[in-house]
């Protein structure tokens, strides 16, 4: 069912719409004209038409076409084609369009054998990934390379595929039927992937057919789409943006509290095989950062489900994982404590520090004494409430305030306590 032209294409409009890069592309391979400066990477995810967008090019400007897989090639293929095609263009006049697809597994060294090729115009590079080409693409090849990024497949995108697979007679050719139910079922389930979409429907065919009578035309039913699949597959790269998109989305879900949310991106990358211990580390950061004071037992159970983790594994750890995720997710937030000591961060590393003043200095050593170190120091324990009178700030930062409480969760009654505090601890003129 792969695409024969651009104009049966599904989706990418904002690439293949007139005067768009792709079209632009073609319109060039078509006209014969010159493409050495166009080495194209294509970006997005599995099932979307990259490999197929790229043979179409390449079949437009009847070039020769040569197709790598980094899965399987290595540095003495990438030469082999590079020394070809130099010598296909220098003795037939003769250009090569190279694709390579899954470029983001090439290492440093096989990517950069690409570059004597592309820079010298022997070969013409489309390359493919599924992973964000700032992460894995060298970046002397990103510089001289076009980088267009593909969009999943919409639902309405795949229902077409779907409709057009079977009735086209390079698809199933009629022989089942489907209705407008089932064709949204498996546009669902393939989340996007024409691929996944297309595996799906022929392996539900597969199992009308098989329990039909003979000269029937079986219809596709959910049942028949529940028997192919048994669960949508999750689109998750675990080293790439995917990765940094979704435990993005699930730190931001748990500080809006909105437990729901922060559930269905735990269980995508658990689904995903994300490693759980990642997952609470990034809880017991949240839980110090963005809920802090207002509920100081957020913390301690956020440790407690790193630990069970580490104790029992999966399946059995999503099971913690998930309780702490919905406690934070539903707790106060407060970032007191985040905003307290990055202020006093920022201050020490803009020169605001001061001498410690003489009383709190040590005076555990020789001749301390007699360099006024430790003297007029007040034990707190000698008063009755356990706080004194006493300077703690040097006096260049003595005004400063970094501990500002919120009237949130149990922070609440911090604020007057702090109050209090600071009233006995600077004196009547704090």
């Amino acid at each position: 069912m792969r695409p024969n032209t651009l104009d049966e294409v599904l989706g990418q409009e904002h690439l293949l719409g007139a005067g768009q890069p792709l079209s632009a592309l073609a319109v060039k391979a078509m006209a014969g004209e010159s493409l050495s400066a166009s080495s194209v990477i294509l970006w997005g995810p599995p099932g979307i038409g990259k490999t197929t967008l790229a043979q179409l090019v390449a079949r437009l400007s009847g070039r020769r076409f040569v197709e790598l897989s980094a899965i399987t090639a290595g540095v003495k293929d990438v030469r082999e084609v590079m020394e070809k095609a130099r010598n296909d263009r220098d003795l037939y006049g003769v250009s090569t369009i190279l694709f390579l697809d899954e470029i983001h597994r090439f290492s440093k060294a096989q990517q950069d054998a690409l570059l004597p090729g592309v820079e010298s115009g022997w070969i013409i590079l489309i390359a493919a990934t599924t992973e964000n080409p700032s992460f894995s693409v060298i970046a002397p090849l990103l510089s001289r390379s076009i980088l267009l990024t593909l969009k999943p497949l919409s639902d309405e995108h795949i229902i077409a595929l779907i409709e057009r697979a079977l009735n086209d007679i390079r698809g199933l050719n009629s022989v089942v039927s489907s209705t407008e139910e089932v064709n949204r079922q498996i546009a669902v389930l393939a989340a996007g992937d024409a691929r996944r979409a297309l595996t799906l429907l022929e392996a539900a065919a597969t199992i009308a057919l098989a329990g039909a009578p003979e000269k029937t035309r079986p219809e596709l039913s959910l049942d028949l789409v529940a028997q192919a699949v048994d669960k949508a597959i999750a689109r998750y790269d675990k080293n790439g943006d995917q990765h940094y998109d979704v435990i993005s989305a699930f730190i931001k879900s748990v500080r809006g509290s909105d437990a729901d949310a922060a559930i269905h991106y735990l269980a995508r990358m658990i689904s995903a095989g994300e490693d759980p211990r990642f997952i609470a580390r990034r809880l017991i950061i949240l839980a110090a950062e963005d809920i802090g004071l207002a509920d100081p037992q957020a913390l301690s159970l956020a440790v407690a489900a790193g630990e069970a983790v580490s104790m029992i594994g999966m399946p059995e750890g999503r099971i913690p994982l998930a309780e702490a995720t919905i406690y934070l997710a539903m707790a106060p937030k407060s970032n007191t404590a985040y905003n307290a000591i990055n202020s006093a961060i920022t201050d020490v590393e803009n020169g605001f520090i001061g001498e410690v003043p003489n009383p709190l200095r040590s005076s555990n050593y020789a001749g301390a004494r007699k360099a006024g170190a430790g003297i007029g120091y007040v034990y707190p324990h000698d008063s009755s409430a356990a706080v004194v009178e006493q300077e703690y700030l040097p006096t260049k930062v003595a005004k400063r305030r970094y501990f500002l409480p919120k009237e949130i969760g149990a922070e609440r009654e911090l604020v007057e306590r702090w109050s209090r505090l600071r009233a006995i601890i600077r004196g009547p003129k704090a």
